[in-house]
């Protein structure tokens, strides 16, 4: 990464629920490939934390919540006070909530809807503006996810849907941008081992030894024989936001070890 199309510097970027996961990973990513990273999330400590084990010179933190209106304009603000500028920006941060949805409360329904579309709207259209007036081009980034294309369990629709919405809004926002040389782009990762992976198993009494069972049955169904890691996803967002991907715009570039080809 020292040299040639991947390499990022000196692009500054933002990104969004950037404490753990697939957003740390992603971070840690465009730090390693020379850009400087405004982490966004909504859990101060883990943030704090997370930027801790970065060069600090590299990173800068903003905690927000991405459903709250004008989240967009309070990271480009806190992005433009920190370094200067911004280039890239990673639309991460989502919520996933398993329930049925014939039992699922609409103010769930909504938290959803705004979190993992309004959420990212309101943030590409803040950096959306930036871009045009810094005048140098730009690439948003929006994880979305195999289930946008292909349901993977009862419990997702709320969140599969909105996921729906993000490649379509991907596509579209990528046509209005072509013209000021603003990338628009999105990443539909698979199954990915990470801190949040559990959590839906845990809340439903199943002890370590039967989420290790549960995880290991969906590994043995990925044609390449495991579960993705942050990394596998952090590094097509490097290649994403470099000049290695200058023609590449209103793409849904799937990451799942061969899962929808089963």
């Amino acid at each position: 990464m020292s040299q040639g199309p991947f390499r990022l510097e000196p692009r500054v970027a933002i990104v969004t629920g950037a404490a753990m996961g697939i957003g740390f990973g992603i971070a840690r990513a465009f730090v390693d490939a020379g850009a400087r990273v405004l982490m966004a999330d909504l859990d101060a400590d883990a943030l704090r934390a997370a930027a801790a084990r970065l060069p600090k010179e590299q990173v800068g933190t903003v905690v927000v919540d991405v459903a709250t209106d004008g989240c967009g304009e309070q990271l480009v603000s806190a992005c433009l006070d920190r370094f200067g500028r911004l280039d890239v920006l990673v639309n991460n941060a989502g919520i996933y909530p398993q329930k049925p949805m014939l039992e699922m409360p609409m103010a769930m329904f909504d938290r959803v809807w705004r979190v993992n579309v309004r959420g990212l709207v309101d943030a590409s259209c803040a950096a959306g503006r930036q871009f045009i007036k810094a005048g140098r081009g730009g690439s948003i980034i929006n994880i979305s996810s195999i289930d946008s294309l292909h349901p993977s369990m009862v419990g997702l629709a709320a969140y599969d849907c909105t996921k729906g919405a993000v490649n379509m809004f991907t596509r579209s926002l990528a046509l209005e941008l072509a013209l000021h040389r603003v990338r628009v782009n999105a990443i539909a990762p698979g199954g990915i081992t990470t801190e949040g992976t559990k959590r839906p198993f845990a809340r439903s009494g199943m002890s370590p030894e039967q989420m290790e069972r549960v995880m290991a049955d969906f590994a043995r169904k990925v044609p390449l024989g495991r579960m993705g890691v942050p990394e596998d996803i952090a590094w097509p967002a490097v290649f994403l936001a470099s000049d290695a991907a200058a023609y590449i715009t209103g793409a849904v570039l799937v990451v799942d070890g061969g899962v929808l080809l089963s």
